[in-house]
């Protein structure tokens, strides 16, 4: 979720963490809808905190990762506020964030362990906790159920080997047209199915890229191999106007998704397809290990430089009670991170919300570095061009590997590998 940047973040490195925050009201950042009704619940903690007044400005996701580098320099970031996973490498490289360890440990409300792992694993950098969770989201499949059903699949896929199957007999059946949509804007699914197969995306301390090795290139070649099938629409076919109504008349019946298309779909789909759509975890490569996924959602950090911690820290608490976490969900849609929440009705009796909470148990981060969105980025293009057939994959591979290499150069001039073994590639120095 977070944008580009990575590369400014570091040349800024060497500029102080920022003047404390001003006195008075207690200042708050977030992000996109959120903004919008976090106004609404910081009501009750004023009155439970007589005195203190939120202060809530809003910003658009498209402009916060530049807003809050321009306030770090400025020495003008607030006294906390709302961050994406992926940004908390870089802003903690900064020295932007206050280590919340101590602040979690003393707290009488919040506790670690209500957190799924795999989530707040995404808030702890080099053994320290950054950030409180605050939602999550993370990938897994929404599908047509009468479709997947007509074609004699009465549950969804739990292995690769049987979701291709379902998918061919979909197609071959003429029951959809297409067994998956797979935007090729999207670097998520190759991803996701490289950290199924045991994919370490990068190597040596997180300072080369490992994009070459036996299981990255495994999972690469299943995603790709699902256009060669003509399961998910190529490069050459029209990409999907409008997922809703394609979905609905049958264009393809899986679609990779988060936790934001329950709601879309619940409202967009005919009401005659209300009970025929449905969530499920993702399928794994044997159907025995877990089926892991992207670990992501947001979280509410405290900038390290103000001078009212403890305020700060006051309305984190807040904002993660389980009741805040059901308003938050009632009024956007957004998933508890704090596993307590989902034991109200409004979640437990959701079919489609339970299907993330499975799936909430196995997510993992993707590295926690600056660049990863730069890295994201290419993996993207290079998927993209061996799709439309311009590159073979070994060959598109071994460019993201180099590519890669030289987005993290910096990283290794820092001095900040670990566990280098060999020499170093494309004749690099060591």
């Amino acid at each position: 979720m977070a944008g580009a940047g990575a590369g400014a973040a570091w040349a800024l490195l060497v500029l102080g963490c920022g003047s404390p925050a001003a006195e008075g009201s207690l200042e708050l950042w977030a992000l996109g809808r959120e903004g919008e009704v976090v106004r609404e619940m910081v009501a009750g903690f004023e009155r439970r905190h007589a005195g203190t007044r939120v202060r809530v400005q809003q910003i658009p996701w498209s402009a916060a990762h530049e807003k809050l580098l321009t306030a770090y320099v400025g020495e003008a970031l607030p006294d906390l506020f709302q961050v994406g996973n992926s940004w908390i490498p870089e802003l903690a490289a900064l020295g932007a964030l206050e280590p919340l360890d101590e602040w979690i440990g003393r707290s009488a409300s919040l506790r670690a362990t209500d957190y799924f792992p795999g989530i707040l694993d995404t808030n702890v950098i080099d053994g320290v906790t950054y950030g409180v969770p605050w939602y999550v989201d993370t990938r897994l499949l929404f599908y047509r159920r009468d479709i997947l059903a007509g074609a004699g699949f009465r549950e969804p896929p739990r292995t690769w080997t049987a979701w291709v199957e379902a998918m061919e007999r979909i197609r071959a059946q003429g029951r959809a047209r297409y067994g998956i949509l797979l935007p090729l804007t999207e670097w998520q699914a190759p991803v996701v199915l490289a950290l199924q197969r045991g994919a370490a995306l990068l190597r040596d301390g997180d300072c080369y890229g490992a994009f070459s090795a036996p299981a990255f290139r495994e999972a690469f070649e299943f995603y790709v191999d699902l256009f060669r099938r003509g399961l998910a629409p190529g490069a050459g076919e029209i990409q999907s106007a409008n997922l809703y109504r394609d979905f609905a008349t049958g264009y393809f019946t899986f679609y990779l998704s988060g936790p934001w298309s329950i709601g879309e779909f619940g409202r967009r789909l005919p009401p005659a397809l209300r009970e025929e759509w449905a969530t499920a975890p993702l399928p794994s490569p044997d159907g025995v290990k877990p089926p892991l996924s992207l670990a992501g959602g947001a979280s509410l950090v405290i900038h390290r430089g103000t001078r009212r911690k403890q305020a700060a820290w006051q309305l984190i608490e807040y904002l993660a009670e389980p009741a805040q976490q059901l308003h938050l969900y009632r009024l956007v849609g957004d998933l508890p991170s704090g596993r307590r929440a989902w034991e109200d009705p409004a979640l437990a009796r959701n079919p489609h919300a339970q299907a993330f909470w499975t799936q909430l148990q196995h997510v993992r981060s993707t590295p926690k570095i600056p660049e990863w969105e730069r890295v994201a980025t290419k993996i993207g293009r290079y998927a993209e061009l061996v799709v439309r057939g311009a590159m073979a994959t070994p060959e598109a591979l071994g460019a993201l590997d180099g590519e890669v290499d030289a987005v993290l150069e910096k990283r290794r001039w820092l001095g900040r590998c670990s566990g280098r073994a060999g020499a170093p590639p494309h004749g690099e120095a060591g």
